[in-house]
C-alpha cells in the first residue's frame, strides 16, 4: 500500500484558523472536505520548509511556522497517511484560492462544525483542547 508523508499548516489570524475545502478527488473519502492547507513532503525537504512551500503554492500566502503540533498516521482505504501538523500565523487574511473550492476562518471551537477526512480529526480535535 503507498505511503504518503504530508504536511499541514494550522494558520491563525485574530484568534480563527484557516479551512480549506477540497473539490472533487480521486477517493470519496476526502472529496469535497474541509482540511488544514498543505500537501507531501519534496524527497530531501524538511516539513518545516514543506509546509511554508505548500502554502505558498495552494494560496499563495506567507506564514510564520510557530511549532510542530502532532503527527498524525492514519491508514485509508487505498493509502496511508503520516500527517504533520504545524502551528503557523499569518499578519494577513489575503490569500487566493488556486486548488480548493472553498474557505472559512473559525475559532478552534467551531472546527468541528465541519466535515474533515479522518486523518485531520485528530489535529481539529486537539486544536479544541487546547483552545487555539
Amino acid at each position: 500500500m503507498k505511503h504518503l508523508d504530508v504536511v499541514a499548516a494550522v494558520i491563525e489570524n485574530d484568534g480563527e484558523i484557516l479551512c480549506v475545502k477540497r473539490g472533487q478527488s480521486r477517493y470519496e473519502y476526502t472529496s469535497f472536505r474541509y482540511e488544514f492547507p498543505g500537501e507531501k513532503i519534496e524527497p530531501g525537504e524538511e516539513a518545516r520548509h514543506a509546509v511554508i512551500r505548500e502554502v505558498e503554492e495552494e494560496l499563495k500566502m506567507k506564514i510564520e511556522v510557530e511549532r510542530e503540533l502532532i503527527t498524525v498516521h492514519h491508514s485509508y482505504p487505498d493509502f496511508t497517511i503520516s500527517l504533520t501538523a504545524f502551528l503557523c500565523h499569518s499578519d494577513s487574511r489575503a490569500f487566493t484560492l488556486t486548488e480548493h473550492i472553498d474557505y472559512r476562518w473559525l475559532p478552534a471551537a467551531q472546527l468541528s462544525t465541519l466535515q474533515w477526512p479522518e486523518a485531520d480529526k485528530p489535529i481539529m480535535e486537539l486544536l479544541q483542547t487546547l483552545g487555539i
